[in-house]
């Protein structure tokens, strides 16, 4: 009795021994594969890898296949991630290897500047910044759901070589997971992701500090009629108050005093 063709079941078990020989030739070859580990059942313990996963389980269209591809990925399936401007390349082991590439499209343009705008009253240390830290409401502010850097699934664009009919695949929905575990340790990469520049930030950042610390200087500028009645000085080029010009005047009309004789 036959059912249609169906292929048959991998056991977890052979995936994991298939996965770590993969992984071991490839290393022994020399070639630059990124294996992604997941230290018991969390995928994600920053706050940019937890946003990433969150933001992914808020769409419906990924709703039914991203289960089994936390499995995967907690399965160790996941032997090489890379991420690159605009896509990411994997290789994922399943009943075969196979090569899954999702491409994302840049975020717009006025997005990313409303984004820095946004971002740049909120920076509290410029060196914390150089030293890639953000605080709180910058981090909020990049993984905000159609805001932030996120992309949304019209963004997404998935390919898997798999023989799997749906547009994403179990392959496809670890590999978006597995991503969520990068940004743990490298943050960045949602920047190179989203091709836009963190250094954006930085010199919004500067240009915002230096125009907050440049304060306007009031000139201190003396009366010239008044230097005049003080010290009793003619000051060259200066304007003399009528007050001035008229006592000036006064006194000229008084004839000078003449010794008294003894």
């Amino acid at each position: 009795m036959t059912y249609g063709y169906w292929k048959r079941y991998t056991p977890v078990s052979e995936i994991r021994l298939k996965s770590e020989k993969a992984i071991a030739k490839a290393t022994k070859a020399c070639r630059d594969i990124q294996p992604v580990r997941v230290a018991g059942r969390t995928i994600a313990s920053t706050f940019w890898g937890k946003s990433w996963c969150k933001n992914l389980e808020a769409y419906s269209d990924f709703s039914n296949r991203l289960p089994r591809g936390r499995s995967y990925l907690r399965n160790g399936s996941v032997i090489d991630l890379k991420i690159e401007s605009g896509k990411v390349l994997a290789l994922v082991m399943g009943s075969s290897l196979y090569q899954v590439e999702i491409g994302i499209a840049p975020v717009r343009a006025t997005r990313w500047k409303s984004l820095v705008k946004q971002c740049t009253g909120s920076i509290a240390s410029l060196v914390d910044l150089l030293q890639g830290k953000f605080s709180k409401t910058v981090m909020e502010s990049m993984c905000q759901p159609e805001s932030g850097l996120f992309p949304a699934p019209k963004d997404i664009h998935l390919n898997c070589s798999c023989p799997d009919w749906a547009v994403m695949c179990k392959h496809v929905a670890a590999v978006l997971y597995g991503v969520g575990t990068r940004l743990d340790q490298e943050p960045e990469l949602l920047f190179t992701l989203r091709q836009v520049k963190a250094s954006d930030l930085v010199t919004q950042a500067t240009e915002f500090s230096a125009t907050r610390s440049k304060k306007p200087v009031r000139a201190k500028v003396l009366d010239h009629s008044l230097l005049t009645d003080i010290f009793d000085l003619e000051i060259e080029g200066a304007e003399v108050s009528k007050k001035n010009k008229a006592s000036a005047k006064k006194r000229a009309l008084v004839p000078a005093s003449t010794g008294r004789k003894l």
